[in-house]
């Protein structure tokens, strides 16, 4: 069977990390353009992909991933709209730009082309990543099929409506940060009460691990779960009434807040 060809122009952390996983996939033929071809070629060679040039790519790969900041999407979009229009054949665009709409990537591409929108986190670097994902009307039911297809390697993947992507990509696509905030305050303490700094980020992580991994299985809330670790007058609750007292709910949600606007932001 004819391996469908998935290209990705920009080849930094998120492009790579989803080029690692459509490669996993063994139905892509993996197409890589960057401005730095050092880069390109490093994620070429294990991935097993081709370094092509930016018009190469456009003119010939059926999933165009554009993986570069929103703030050079319109710069990009003005490079490769020429090519793009004088295809004749069937091709999709996959946006990863945080904030911009599917209408806008058509204004400023002068023309309508099937979209699909996607918002990654950087987990999927490890095969557990979450992508969220909206389609333009013109994605058929079997492109959907397809596209699912060739990124099961890189974590979940949740269909949103568009007008949630923003929202949900606050959770997902910022919360990684957020996450690492709390793990690296965690191991910081454990060295504080005489742990090695190895010990403390291994105790750390694997209580993330395994506490998300309770949430996901368990079928129980998180509050559920902080309560049953909480036993009255221990340990837990102690530390749980010191965050509580100290605006932990609070301050996380105006991080998200913070971010969230500044997604919103990023699409003007």
């Amino acid at each position: 069977m004819e391996k469908v060809k998935v290209g990705f122009i920009g080849c930094g952390n998120m492009g790579g990390a989803l080029a690692l996983a459509v490669a996993k996939s063994g139905v892509a033929e993996v197409l890589l353009t960057d401005v730095d071809t050092q880069k390109a070629q490093n994620l070429a060679d294990v991935t097993g992909g081709k370094v092509v040039s930016l018009l190469e790519l456009v003119s010939n790969a059926k999933y165009i991933f554009l993986g570069v900041k929103p703030q050079m999407m319109a710069e990009l979009i003005n490079s490769i709209a020429p090519t793009l229009k004088n295809r004749t054949d069937r091709f999709i665009l996959v946006t990863m730009a945080a904030g911009i709409k599917i209408t806008s990537f058509n204004d400023m591409l002068g023309a309508k082309f099937p979209i699909i929108r996607i918002m990654p986190n950087t987990p999927v670097a490890v095969g557990e990543g979450m992508i969220l994902y909206s389609l333009c009307c013109a994605i058929t039911a079997e492109e959907e099929k397809e596209f699912l297809k060739i990124l099961e390697f890189s974590g979940k993947l949740d269909k949103l409506e568009e007008e949630l992507i923003d929202a949900g990509c606050v959770v997902s696509g910022c919360g990684p940060a957020f996450v690492y905030m709390f793990l690296e305050s965690m191991a910081k303490a454990g060295t504080e009460f005489g742990l090695d700094s190895q010990k403390a980020i291994e105790y750390a992580t694997q209580t993330l691990i395994g506490a998300s991994k309770l949430v996901e299985t368990s079928g129980k809330t998180p509050e559920t779960l902080r309560q049953e670790v909480c036993s009255p007058k221990g340990s837990t609750i102690e530390g749980v009434i010191k965050l509580q007292n100290s605006s932990f709910d609070k301050n996380v949600n105006e991080a998200m807040t913070a971010s969230f606007k500044r997604t919103k932001e990023l699409g003007k």
